[in-house]
């Protein structure tokens, strides 16, 4: 099980850096705004989550990874009510003109969160079934079971969610020897008119106006790029010290969320994100060591998925808080603040450490 203990370091690793960078950046915010009592509901919520999360891994562990993949496609069809329910008045809740979250209480739930991880399940669940024998007829049904979540998170709208989402499916048909005849043609259609349709979006369009020229909106769009950039350049080779972070002070808003990065770039420096680069490259080889060593092809197939989307995210949100790339809209796992994304990436420790499991005690299963 030493793989799991290594998984499971890394992963408390990344959220106790990520829980006090929220503490330290969304307290400073409240106080800089004067709203001395919301000093730390940032903190105990992500703690309230992170209970969530581990109950769910502590539950996906038990039942096992082989019995979730036969969950998958109701788990699927739930999900998919979900994303429906956000377009419903009262229920769904609108921030920043996107309508992506279903609002319970004082708490809100972003169900696009979980596709991303179940609906390549139920691909491999369906592949599975089909023992590697699947024709034309039965890959575009499955396809367009998954074109269902695909568009309903394409209305909300949230494009970085739906490029993930895409990504991640074409992984699984290429892990699975699914023709490329089937889906690689789809894909490079998608890939060239997908772009060219979003453009004609006037809020995509916007988004990759600001990306190339930031300067042109400093007072809208271009603020948290800017101020981004200015956070983590004014780091240095090893940051201004724990706390002393300027930016922070409402210069770049609601930083805990998608740029925390950049907070942690201007107080720990060149040194303290290469630290965390190299944590997030050891979670993703951990995840992807332990897909490899699965004792079938369904672990294989979902171990890589998980090990995928860690990896990938990272690399995306990592990419956009340096501004090598346009805003996603994608937190950091296990880093930023987010309630549904870190249940998702919590809960989905326990379906690796599941395969682990298996592995260890049935080390000589043949791979099916």
């Amino acid at each position: 099980m030493l793989l799991s203990r290594q998984l499971l370091v890394a992963a408390i690793i990344l959220y106790v850096l990520g829980l006090v960078m929220i503490f330290n950046t969304s307290s400073a915010e409240a106080i800089d705004l004067a709203h001395y009592g919301n000093t730390h509901n940032a903190f105990f919520k992500q703690i309230f989550y992170t209970l969530i999360g581990a109950a769910g891994a502590y539950s996906i562990y038990r039942l096992g990874y082989r019995r979730l993949l036969e969950f998958s496609p109701y788990a699927l069809a739930g999900i998919c009510f979900l994303l429906l329910l956000v377009f419903v008045p009262g229920i769904g809740m609108k921030v920043n003109g996107a309508r992506r979250w279903i609002s319970i209480a004082k708490f809100s739930l972003q169900p696009s969160e979980f596709v991303k991880f179940f609906g390549p399940f139920y691909l491999i669940y369906r592949l599975s079934k089909q023992q590697g024998q699947i024709d034309k007829n039965q890959f575009f049904r499955f396809a367009a079971i998954l074109a269902v979540p695909m568009v309903l998170i394409l209305l909300e709208p949230n494009n970085g969610t739906a490029a993930v989402f895409g990504a991640v499916l074409a992984v699984v048909c290429f892990l699975g020897d699914v023709p490329k005849r089937f889906w690689l043609a789809p894909l490079l259609v998608c890939g060239i008119l997908g772009p060219a349709l979003a453009m004609q979006m006037p809020y995509v369009a916007k988004r990759i106006e600001v990306y190339l020229h930031p300067e042109l909106d400093l007072k809208g769009k271009g603020h948290q790029p800017h101020q981004a950039k200015i956070a983590a350049g004014s780091g240095g080779l090893f940051g201004k010290g724990p706390g002393k972070s300027l930016q922070k002070l409402s210069y770049l808003p609601e930083a805990q969320n998608d740029y925390i990065a950049a907070i942690f770039a201007e107080e720990y420096g060149f040194v303290g994100i290469l630290l965390l680069i190299s944590t997030y490259a050891w979670l993703g080889f951990i995840a992807f060591s332990i897909a490899m060593r699965a004792p079938d092809n369904a672990g294989l197939y979902m171990g890589s998925v998980i090990a995928f989307l860690y990896t990938f995210q990272s690399f995306l949100n990592l990419g956009v808080v340096s501004g090598l790339m346009p805003p996603t809209g994608l937190n950091l796992p296990f880093f930023s603040q987010g309630g549904s994304s870190l249940i998702a990436n919590v809960s989905m420790l326990g379906v690796l450490m599941s395969i682990e499991k298996t592995r260890v005690e049935v080390p000589c299963e043949s791979v099916s």
